[in-house]
């Protein structure tokens, strides 16, 4: 029987085991699970996802172990990953009361208008490895809440945390079959997303996939689809007199989660006359941080990325901008010949023809100089993506240039690109979306409105175009 099996980045050891689960089989229980719970009162419902936050609260410290040693992130990462899984109940339970509350408006004639919410129904869920349990959970608990059943496939580099979240909803209430659970790889991810007993599916994941499935859903308008991609994400300084605090945002929006975050600041885009004292400031910072394992004492900044394959895909990515133009001002350095620890780079792109629009998803930062404020957001803009753009300045008559001006679903300032509330909606444009924010909108894609026009007993009259009887 085919398995999958994790290792832990940081030491390669196996973690855990299992073997490739039957999409068929859990979209079957789904189909039978989802009616009865739909049908429960809002209040049950409520209550047994304030029952799941309190199953993953009594088991915080194990869950944070495990997703550390699955993901190689740093214990302290780890644990307030945990965190919001656990705060992403009240936020969702508020945002449904907001977003789909049930509503009486006004009509005329006696008559009453209801504008009510439905479930779709079953909802697959297409998780990534960089949040393994944030990023699934923020679309788990508000589908649930509304009534749908959900199956979810984490991804097949961290399996063992997707296990242990859905063992949460399980031993909180949630019935099996509304709680399911798809172990595999790519093949059983194509095949929950092509199942024709699925009503929707919530996806979080690379522009590439994202894509194929929007291909695959465009004849199916009767399915919901919610993408949640990457991004080739902008951070602009300008004007700013504080260099190091400057440079602090600009580490922690490239190299937090060792760059493996979809917010991720990828192109550092800086005042000409600011270029050097701030690059020398921002390598000066790199060298400080430390790259370690998740249960290092003292706690490393970042961890691994998830694996050799890709410490080996973004080495040959960094080699690929150098022949290209790009100049190195900080190598990308492997610490170990067998395991995916890096050094971030820096790399100055500035004078490269035709910079490639990529979301590389590691700690590799590229640099562009800009020598006035429209080309820097020229540059901002100079991408398919639109997710995230910060701006650190001084200034803000820049800042309402730049808000009005770039192209982006999170646009900050004086703040890191990444660290999105999951009390705001998350989203963003272009190659980064389909115009289905997550976070606090999720509600708005986990039910549709029902509207209906109302009245105690039937009367009605033609008053206009019949003949005399």
């Amino acid at each position: 029987m085919a398995e999958i099996i994790s290792h832990e980045p940081a030491t390669g050891a196996e973690l855990w085991r299992a073997p490739v689960g039957d999409v068929g089989a859990e979209v079957a229980a789904a189909r039978a699970s989802w009616a009865p719970w739909a049908a429960q009162p809002l209040a049950v419902r409520i209550e047994t996802m304030r029952r799941f936050a309190n199953v993953v609260r009594q088991r915080h410290d194990q869950f944070s172990e495990l997703l550390a040693r699955e993901t190689g992130k740093p214990l302290w990462e780890a644990r307030t990953e945990v965190d919001t899984v656990i705060a992403k109940v009240d936020i969702s339970v508020t945002a449904y009361a907001e977003r789909t509350a049930q509503r009486r408006l006004d009509s005329p004639m006696g008559s009453r208008m209801a504008l009510r919410h439905k479930p779709h129904g079953v909802l697959a869920v297409l998780g990534p490895y960089n949040f393994p349990a944030h990023l699934p959970n923020g679309h788990i608990v508000p589908a649930l809440l509304a009534g749908n059943a959900v199956i979810f496939k984490p991804s097949e580099k961290t399996p063992a945390t997707g296990a242990f979240l859905i063992d949460c909803y399980r031993a909180a209430g949630v019935p099996q079959g509304c709680a399911g659970l798809v172990i595999g790889g790519p093949a059983e991810g194509k095949a929950l997303a092509e199942h024709p007993d699925i009503d929707g599916l919530l996806f979080t994941g690379s522009a590439r996939t994202g894509i194929a499935l929007n291909r695959a859903f465009a004849a199916k308008p009767e399915k919901i689809l919610a993408l949640e991609m990457g991004g080739n994400n902008p951070i602009v300084v300008w004007d700013t007199p504080d260099l190091h605090a400057a440079a602090v945002l600009v580490v922690q929006s490239a190299f937090t989660t060792a760059g493996q975050r979809c917010t991720a600041a990828r192109r550092l885009i800086v005042d000409t006359r600011m270029f050097d004292p701030l690059v020398d400031t921002i390598n000066q910072m790199i060298g400080r941080l430390i790259v370690g394992s998740p249960f290092d004492d003292p706690q490393p900044f970042m961890g691994p990325v998830i694996d050799n394959a890709t410490a080996d895909m973004l080495t040959e990515s960094f080699l690929e901008l150098m022949m290209r133009g790009g100049r190195p001002i900080r190598h990308l350095q492997r610490l170990s010949d067998d395991r995916p620890f890096l050094v971030p780079a820096l790399i100055d792109t500035t004078g490269m023809a035709d910079r490639p629009d990529i979301e590389l998803f590691g700690p590799i930062l590229q640099v562009i100089r800009a020598d006035d404020f429209d080309q820097a957001i020229a540059e901002a803009n100079n991408t398919r993506y639109g997710l995230s753009a910060s701006l650190i300045s001084q200034t803000p008559a820049l800042y309402d240039r730049f808000w009005a001006n770039i192209r982006a679903g999170i646009v900050n300032w004086n703040r890191p690109t990444n660290g999105a509330s999951s009390a705001a909606p998350f989203g963003g444009i272009g190659w980064s979306g389909n115009h289905r924010p997550s976070a606090y909108y999720a509600a708005d894609y986990c039910a549709y409105p029902v509207v209906s026009n109302e009245a105690d007993s039937a009367r009605a009259n033609i008053g206009i175009g019949l003949r005399d009887a």
